[in-house]
Order: structure tokens, then C-alpha cells, then sequence
């Protein structure tokens, strides 16, 4: 995993927008289960629980079923699932020094023999696999589904969006805040945000447990793929968040960069310790200033406080 770290080290230009030493990068750190998405706890009954059965439980497993539907099949049809379940990687980079940078544009991904034994020449097929599946990352969902797929997901977002009383939509209000919080947002004509026009002045980084494959998957379906890059997507499935950390940490350490984590579980807790950041837990129970509807950047800026400062904070966050 040398090899891996400093291909890492080397990309630290990437996902966030060019910048001079004396601006300031928060790099936000975010676990994906529990925090950005709910899944898990719909699956279990967890969530339904935790707000005291106001919720219906059979309704909220229905719901987490129809996503793991969703998510196997986009993994398994478009993004070489099952051929590369077993080769799972910390990041899309992580072979990249394989790729000779063919056109894979006719390329026969079923017919290239790609398989044991894990030598250079299976690493590049490999590695050809993840350029494709970061390509379809940022060209977007519009890309994959026909028109009926796409109401259907956009109708199953609603409904799980409504059922988590917003959770998912302002989770994606938050990050998108969090991106742009030293400027104010640009409104186009109809009076909507239009985040294409503005310079993102941060960056989101994701470390999930998961495997990397179905985490992109996720990213794509709940709305992420444009406010996280393929790069910025890590699973720390087989490294540990610890190691994932540090990777971060050499890609984007420079002066004037603050760190913050943003997750549910002890691991990363004990990461985010580990590296003097920041740790916010986020939490079910309604109510709390730490879960969504409900997370502010002026709450988030009080963590930001305690380890850097009131110096450094944005106006947006005091």
C-alpha cells in the first residue's frame, strides 16, 4: 500500500479548486451511513425507533429495501461489480500507475480475461475498470438510466426524503453550504442556487467503511456526485479510517487547512483523535443539533473552534 500513499500524496491538486497559500481549505471529512444517508437504521427499524413510533417501521424497511435493490444493480450492471468485488481498493487511484492510458472508448471489458492471478497485467485491467467507473461517477446518473429509471428514482428519493423528514435533502443543503460558506450563494433568474456559477472555497471527503464501489453507487443515487469528486471517495474497508486520515492528510496539509470529521461511529472518533481533528457525532434523536434537519455551520464552527481557534473561523460559521 506504499505504492498507494504517495500516488495519494501526489494528487493533492485534485477536488478542490485552484487557490493561493493564504486562503483558507476546510477539508470536512464525512462517513456516509448514518450521517449523510440513512440506510441501515431503515433497514433495522433503528431510525422508525428513535423517533418514538411516530414513523411506521414496516414503511421505513420497505423503503431501505427498494435502495439495496437500487444499489446492487447499478454496481452489478454498470459499475464491474462482480468482477472486481474481490479487488476492492481504499480509492479509485489506488492502481492507477497501471493505467498506459488506452482509449477505452470500444474497449471489451468482458472479453479482456481480467482475473487471477493479481499480476501488472490484471492490475491494469484493473485500473482501466476504475477510469471508466470515475468517468461514469461525474457524467451522472442522466447517463445510465432511461427516462423511466430515473422517475422511479427520483420518486423513491421523495419518498424516502419525506419519510426521514428531510434528512436526505438537507444533509445535501448542508455539504453544499459547508462548500460555498465564504461566499454568498449566486441566484439565477428563477431565484434558485446556482452552484455551477460559484468557486467552491472547501472540499468534502468521504470515508466510508463500505467497500468503494457500492459507496460511489451511493454517492450517485442520493445526490452526492457533484458536491464529492471520484477521488474524494475513500473506503476504508480493509486500511482502517486511521489510515485513510493520513492519506487525506498529505493531500490537502498545507498552511491555512483545518480538518473536520463528521460521522456516527466510534472509529472514526478514535481517527479524528488520533489526528487532532475535530470529531461531530451525529445523532438520531430528534431534537438534536446534530443530525439533519438540524446540523448549522455555526455548530460546526464551535468544533472548528475548540482545535484551531476563533481566528480562523468563516463568517458563516460564527
Amino acid at each position: 500500500m506504499e505504492k498507494s500513499r504517495n500516488h495519494v500524496s501526489d494528487q493533492s491538486s485534485k477536488g478542490i479548486a485552484k487557490s493561493t497559500k493564504d486562503q483558507k481549505l476546510n477539508v470536512y471529512v464525512w462517513d456516509m451511513d448514518e450521517t449523510i444517508i440513512l440506510l441501515k437504521s431503515l433497514l433495522n427499524g433503528t431510525y422508525a425507533e428513535a423517533l418514538g413510533g411516530s414513523k411506521d417501521v414496516k414503511k421505513g424497511k420497505e423503503l431501505g429495501k427498494m435502495w439495496e435493490k437500487q444499489i446492487l444493480d447499478l454496481c452489478d450492471h454498470h459499475f464491474f461489480y462482480e468482477q472486481i468485488e474481490n479487488y476492492n481498493q481504499p480509492f479509485l487511484d489506488a492502481v492507477s500507475e497501471y493505467d498506459d492510458g488506452r482509449d477505452l472508448s470500444n474497449y471489451d471489458f468482458d472479453q479482456d480475461g481480467f482475473g487471477p492471478p493479481y499480476d501488472d497485467g490484471n492490475k491494469r485491467k484493473l485500473a482501466f475498470r476504475q477510469r471508466a467507473i470515475a468517468n461514469k461517477y461525474r457524467e451522472g446518473l442522466q447517463n445510465i438510466f432511461d427516462q423511466q429509471k430515473m422517475k422511479l428514482w427520483e420518486e423513491l428519493y421523495e419518498m424516502t426524503d419525506v419519510y426521514t423528514d428531510r434528512w436526505f435533502s438537507s444533509a445535501r443543503a448542508f455539504l453544499e453550504d459547508c462548500l460555498f460558506s465564504d461566499k454568498p450563494p449566486l441566484a439565477s433568474a428563477d431565484g434558485t442556487c446556482n452552484t455551477a456559477s460559484r468557486s467552491s472555497q472547501h472540499v468534502h471527503v468521504l470515508v466510508t467503511s463500505g467497500s468503494l464501489i457500492p459507496s460511489l453507487v451511493k454517492c450517485l443515487l442520493f445526490r452526492l456526485n457533484d458536491l464529492i469528486t471520484p477521488e474524494n471517495v475513500y473506503s476504508s474497508w480493509e486500511v482502517g479510517k486511521l489510515q485513510c486520515f493520513q492519506w487525506i492528510k498529505e493531500r490537502f496539509d498545507r498552511p491555512n487547512v483545518r480538518f473536520c470529521v463528521i460521522g456516527d461511529g466510534s472509529e472514526e472518533c478514535e481517527a479524528a483523535q488520533s489526528m487532532k481533528w475535530p470529531f461531530v457525532k451525529i445523532d438520531l434523536q430528534p431534537g438534536s443539533p446534530h443530525r439533519f434537519p438540524g446540523l448549522s455551520l455555526k455548530t460546526l464552527g464551535y468544533y472548528f473552534s475548540v482545535i484551531y481557534g476563533n481566528s480562523d473561523s468563516t463568517s458563516d460559521e460564527e
